[in-house]
């Protein structure tokens, strides 16, 4: 597949992935939650992650040769942990010292960047044969 096409349908996957995982962190950072916008922010990566891997895998990588399984799953999660940890870092600074709105809405810069990093590793490894 293209390279082209992979970036576009990266793109696409990854818009709806970030709805949902910047969605579920608002949602769960409202101060009447009582939930910690660190703690906001893994769980929305969880549920943007669980839906990303699998639309990436039969959608973005596809190819014939490659099947999504354990072994696709174990090279996403570290991947996903790096990521998830450098999220969840920048995310922390800026809601200490710019406060709460201001960390959810530098989610979709911090995202982005790690979107790059993960386009990259999800091409060449993760779904690479």
């Amino acid at each position: 597949m293209s390279l082209r096409r992979q970036t576009v349908l990266y793109i696409f996957v990854g818009a709806i992935q970030f709805l949902v995982d910047w969605g579920v962190m608002v949602l769960l950072s409202d101060p009447r939650l009582g939930i910690h916008v660190e703690f906001a922010n893994i769980a929305g990566r969880i549920a943007g992650a669980t839906l990303g891997f699998f639309l990436n895998g039969k959608l973005t990588f596809k190819a014939d040769h490659t099947k999504v399984g354990r072994r696709q799953f174990a090279k996403f999660v570290s991947v996903w942990a790096v990521c998830t940890a450098v999220s969840t870092m920048a995310i922390h600074y800026v809601e200490q010292h710019y406060g709460l709105s201001a960390a959810q809405w530098s989610k979709p810069a911090v995202e982005f960047g790690t979107g790059i990093f993960g386009f990259l590793l999800s091409r060449h490894w993760i779904y690479h044969r």
